[in-house]
């Protein structure tokens, strides 16, 4: 939870990690069109250079599942150490 905790940080937001997700889509489509107008390697080649940008678009989803869960925690972390369970609803704290 760190990386997120400091990716929410330094401002990345759950809907920037969706937009990369779905620029990583068009950018495969991109590359696979581009390799196969520009290089003389055949569909292979095409193929690989389309599937490597488009094994980002899980990671970026992950990413911004993982962002947007932390992004709906955060205001309960910010005012006890131990995630706000102190302040969640039902909680049996003194």
């Amino acid at each position: 939870m760190a990386v997120v905790r400091r990716l929410h940080e330094a401002g990345i937001t759950s809907e920037h990690a969706y937009a990369a997700a779905f620029g990583s889509i068009g950018l495969s489509l991109l590359s696979w069109i581009a390799s196969m107008k520009a290089e003389q390697a055949g569909v292979e080649r095409a193929d690989r250079w389309g599937i490597f940008v488009g094994e980002w678009a899980p990671t970026f989803f992950t990413l911004g599942l993982a962002l947007a869960t932390y992004e709906r925690q955060a205001p309960l972390a910010e005012g006890d150490s131990r995630s706000g369970w102190l302040d969640r609803p039902g909680s049996k704290a003194g």
